[in-house]
């Protein structure tokens, strides 16, 4: 009873926002995280709390490439695809993972519908260096809204669309699309599934908010690395662009979305 409570306030304050969710690691390979995951966008949908979720699926992807005999590269926790890598990225991603997602989340309650940049040109690139890894250029959230108006919730594959005809789109790092969906919606919270406690420490240890000035500073120091970097720059980046608090959080705590949400002391790194 304590519980339903404490979260009554949080409940009253979060109706008809919108929340996007970056959802990956070990919740969505998981059975049971799984269908933790989909309980909680279920009930998060009965309460009127507008979710978008962009998924990610890195493991997924390494493992077809490597049966492919593909090779990967990585620059700070970002994949550079090439342009024989960006055909089976797009099938991975689009055509198995967020379909998989959408029928998993329609199952549980959910009511899903899965697109990518590509539909409804919601979201474009370019490239910077020549490859199939691409920088956003253009986000059009007018689908987006559409579906949410309609009772929907989006689940979004991170391939944008090219600027010429016949491109065969960019592959986009997965937290760096959640942030760029999140500015354009004005959302309220932007919220990162990660294999991890949250933002931790030299000592290991979780830290409960974070700044810019402790992040670069830990990023100096290599406390902070790999895929944590862009995870971190896209939080920073949303909560200097209208997106109230972005959060870091534990997926792989069973139902770790609604005790992050919905208790006083939370679970994860909040960044304001």
């Amino acid at each position: 009873m304590n519980i339903l409570l404490d979260s009554l306030p949080f409940i009253r304050q979060f109706q008809n926002q919108i929340m996007v969710i970056k959802y990956g690691g070990a919740a969505q390979i998981n059975p049971d995280l799984k269908l933790s995951f989909a309980k909680d966008i279920a009930l998060l949908h009965l309460l009127g709390i507008k979710v978008v979720i962009v998924h990610g699926g890195g493991r997924s992807i390494n493992e077809m490439l490597d049966r492919l005999e593909i090779a990967s590269e990585f620059v700070d926790g970002v994949r550079v695809t090439s342009q024989e890598a960006m055909p089976v990225v797009e099938m991975v991603l689009s055509g198995n993972i967020n379909k998989e997602l959408c029928d998993f989340l329609n199952t549980n309650g959910a009511r899903a519908v899965g697109i990518s940049g590509k539909d409804g040109h919601l979201f474009g690139a370019v490239s910077e260096s020549g490859n199939y890894t691409g920088k956003i250029t253009k986000v059009d959230p007018s689908l987006i809204n559409l579906l949410l108006d309609g009772g929907f919730v989006p689940v979004i594959a991170p391939i944008a669309y090219g600027e010429s005809l016949k491109h065969e789109g960019f592959n986009i790092n997965a937290d760096y699309v959640a942030c760029e969906i999140a500015k354009a919606l004005n959302a309220s919270k932007i919220i990162f599934l990660t294999d991890i406690k949250g933002v931790l420490d030299q000592n290991n240890k979780l830290i409960p908010t974070l700044d810019e000035g402790l992040f670069e500073t830990l990023k100096k120091e290599k406390v902070i690395t790999g895929g944590m970097i862009p995870k971190l720059q896209s939080c920073f980046e949303c909560t200097k662009n209208n997106v109230q608090k972005a959060h870091i959080i534990d997926g792989r705590i069973e139902h770790s979305l609604l005790l992050e949400l919905f208790t006083s002391g939370g679970i994860g790194t909040e960044i304001y």
